[in-house]
């Protein structure tokens, strides 16, 4: 079961400061939100945590290693990343692209494993992408490369899921699909999930820990019931924010 710790973490982007004395820990079978608005530093932040991004001071750490101290295909088994801009169109099949998630394990260059492809066939079974499965990437419209994307990502298998908008070009009903699913994930894998999101009801609705990211580099750490109000939130986002509370769901709406 793994563990993510960022202890007091200083990240910029040329002379913008992004985060200020970060520290949070994920741990297995949590689901974190990742909030701010455009800029505010949260493809940053995910990309430090899976070492692709250099931050200025602080660590961080993966089962009590530094992340740079790991090779990239031990990394790759313990952190998999959803980037926000999806798949590159790769001259490839729907499933030839998902088995890109088991490059990790690969223990053959000429074969592929019987075991990595059930993994695949799973993922494709889990994100309803069998009947285009022989479809090259470049004639699938864009929701349909979300779900290949996410599909890979699930065949890597990882312990942490660091996910960038993973809502990107889907509609309402595979968002809801797709996020159940990860979740579920979660549970059987023991695995851990941040999720970096505009859509502050989506993260109310999946996450239970959040982290809210301000403009000058203030964040704030912690569970729903303490950084989902609207005093938090209109000022984290620069515009007034209400919160309307049912029987089980939070809804926020801008003024």
């Amino acid at each position: 079961m793994s563990r993510i710790d960022v202890k007091s973490l200083n990240l910029s982007a040329a002379d913008k400061v992004l985060c200020r004395d970060l520290s949070f820990s994920l741990n297995h079978r949590e689901c974190w939100g990742l909030l701010g608005k455009n800029g505010a530093g949260k493809t940053s932040l995910i990309q430090s945590i899976a070492g692709l991004r250099e931050f200025n001071s602080g660590t961080i750490k993966l089962n009590d290693t530094n992340v740079k101290e790991f090779r990239r295909s031990e990394l790759a088994r313990e952190i998999g990343i959803l980037f926000q801009d999806g798949l590159e169109t790769l001259p490839s099949t729907v499933l030839e692209t998902v088995m890109l998630g088991r490059h990790p394990y690969v223990q053959s260059l000429f074969k592929d494993n019987s075991d990595d492809i059930a993994i695949a066939q799973k993922a494709l079974a889990d994100f309803s992408l069998q009947e285009i499965q022989h479809r090259q990437i470049n004639s699938l419209s864009g929701g349909e490369k979300q779900r290949v994307a996410i599909a890979m990502l699930t065949t890597q298998s990882p312990n942490m899921y660091l996910l960038d908008e993973p809502s990107n070009h889907l509609d309402i009903a595979y968002q809801m699909d797709i996020l159940n699913t990860l979740l579920r994930r979660l549970t059987e894998q023991n695995a851990g999930m941040l999720m970096a999101t505009h859509d502050i009801n989506l993260a109310a609705r999946f996450c239970t820990k959040f982290i809210l990211l301000f403009e000058n580099g203030e964040t704030l750490c912690g569970s729903s019931e303490e950084i989902l109000n609207q005093e938090n939130l209109s000022r984290a986002y620069g515009c007034e924010i209400h919160k309307v509370e049912t029987d089980s769901r939070l809804l926020f709406f801008p003024a």
